[in-house]
This record gives structure tokens, sequence and C-alpha cells, in this order.
């Protein structure tokens, strides 16, 4: 099985600077079973649906078990991986900075969107039918962030805010967390919430699916965020991390895929040095 493995990943360990005998060194010390999380961007339902398929691919190709797991929030996925119950993860940005100081992960590889993007846009957005068309026109209304976690759904459009000078505390008559870019489509939707934050590769995967681009106004969108990441647990053998790199980089997804994304490519930890300062000015903010 590792065998096809190798042969699966020649091309992406050559354009990576790796070697096959780096890959397969020492696999003989790697865990027959490994934990594979993503942040909850959406419900479990949706999560099985777009992360199940790529489980069983890297189940397959590294020739051990992979067992997909759901958690409630970001920090769920960061604690895990400090205490070594989660081995690899699909994070954002903002909650690989942190799992990085936290947890010693790793990034390996991140997202490369279906335009071959390797990066994304965090959204604000309103129903259609609201009448709110602007930020000016959302001031009294009712607003939702994803996860405190979250980089397109917290973090970026927090640090705009601020450098509008906008307090969303203040400005909007309710704040609350909806805990999923899913949700908080879906809570604008039906008019629970007003405005909330989201993502383009996120409002893109919920399309036709639990709603339609039409449904909603785009009032705002930021500029260009890095892809999300791949990270591994620092802890876990080098040849085993490489070989997850790997594989992520030949995975070819599947037509139709609801993941809406052409695959994955290198990241590394400076990749998320961006990141790093909008949290620092987010920081200066609370000073």
């Amino acid at each position: 099985m590792r065998r096809n493995f190798l042969k699966k990943v020649a091309v992406a360990t050559a354009a990576l600077g790796l070697t096959i005998s780096s890959l397969s060194a020492d696999s003989s010390a790697w865990p027959k079973e490994i934990v594979f999380a993503a942040i909850p961007v959406a419900s479990n339902s949706s999560m099985e649906e777009q992360f199940g398929p790529l489980a069983k691919y890297l189940q397959d190709t590294l020739g051990i078990k992979v067992t997909l797991k759901m958690t409630n929030d970001y920090t769920g996925i960061i604690t895990g991986m400090a205490h070594n119950h989660i081995d690899f993860a699909y994070l954002g940005p903002n909650s690989y900075v942190t799992a990085s100081q936290r947890a010693n992960a790793e990034a390996v590889a991140m997202e490369v969107n279906d335009e071959g993007v390797a990066g994304y846009h965090a959204l604000i957005v309103t129903r259609k039918d609201s009448g709110i068309k602007t930020l000016e026109d959302a001031k009294g209304k009712t607003w939702a962030f994803t996860d405190p976690q979250s980089t397109s759904g917290t973090l970026v459009p927090t640090v705009h805010f601020n450098k509008i000078g906008i307090d969303p505390q203040k400005y909007f008559s309710r704040v609350i967390y909806s805990g999923s870019h899913e949700a908080s489509m879906l809570s604008v939707k039906a008019g629970r919430v007003d405005v909330a934050s989201n993502n383009d590769l996120d409002f893109n995967r919920g399309i036709g699916r639990h709603w339609e681009a039409d449904e909603f106004n785009i009032i705002w969108k930021s500029d260009l965020i890095p892809g999300s990441p791949i990270a591994v647990r620092g802890g876990l053998p080098t040849s085993l991390k490489m070989a997850i790199k790997g594989a992520f980089i030949a995975y070819k997804v599947p037509e139709g895929s609801s993941l809406k994304i052409s695959g994955y490519t290198h990241a590394d930890d400076s990749t998320y040095n961006p990141t790093r300062e909008l949290i620092k000015a987010k920081e200066a903010m609370k000073k």
C-alpha cells in the first residue's frame, strides 16, 4: 500500500525537494491509526460530506487507519492536538497560529480554491430583500461573527471594523457567535440575524445545497487571505509528516466534490505571518 503511495506522490515530493527514501524511512514507527479533524465550518452532516471522501483517500494512500473527528468548535481541535488526541487537522489561518503556539502544530499544505488561487476572501453578507446594501445601512442591526478563532468569520472583519471606526458592540443592536460559516449564512437567510461575516469558499460550498447566491447581498470583501492550512502534530514521525504533506499535494479532487477546491499546495509556518500581523493588530485594539 505504501509503495503505491510513494508512486502517487513522486511528482509532489520532487517539487518539494523531498526524496522517496525520506518518506519511506522509519515507516515502521508510524502509528496504526491517526486522527484527522477539521474546523467546524458547517454542520456535522455537511462536514462528513465534504471531508469524508478526503479522509478515505488519505487512509488508502497512507496505508494506515485515518479516523475523521468532528468537533464543536475551533478550540476543541487545538486542545486535541495539544493532548495528542488529534494528529493532523484542517484549520483556518488564525486557529493555525494559535495551534502552532499551544500545540506545536506545523503547517504542511494549504487549500487552493477552484480558480487555482491559494487563498480566499472574508465576506460580509446580508439577505437580498433586507434593504441592507452597505455597512452604513447595517447600523443598529443584528450581527453574527462565527467562532472566536475564525479568520474570515471574526479576525479579519474585527480588524476591518477597527480601521473604519466601528465598535461592533455599539454599532450593532446585538452581536452573536453563530459557531460556523454555514450557521451564519442560514441565520441570515432565515432572518434570525441581519448581517454576518463569512468567506467566499464556504459561501460557494453552500450554493445549490443550502442557499442560492442570489439570495444575498455581499456588502464587503476583504483582501486575499492565505489558504486554510493542513497542520500536523509536531510529535509525529518526520516521515509520516512528509507523507501526509505529499498525500495532500498529490490529491486529485473528484469532480463535483463538495469541498469546492482544486487541490492543495505547499505551505509552511511562514505562510501565516500575515495572519500573525492581523492578530497583533487585533490585540493592539484591546489596549
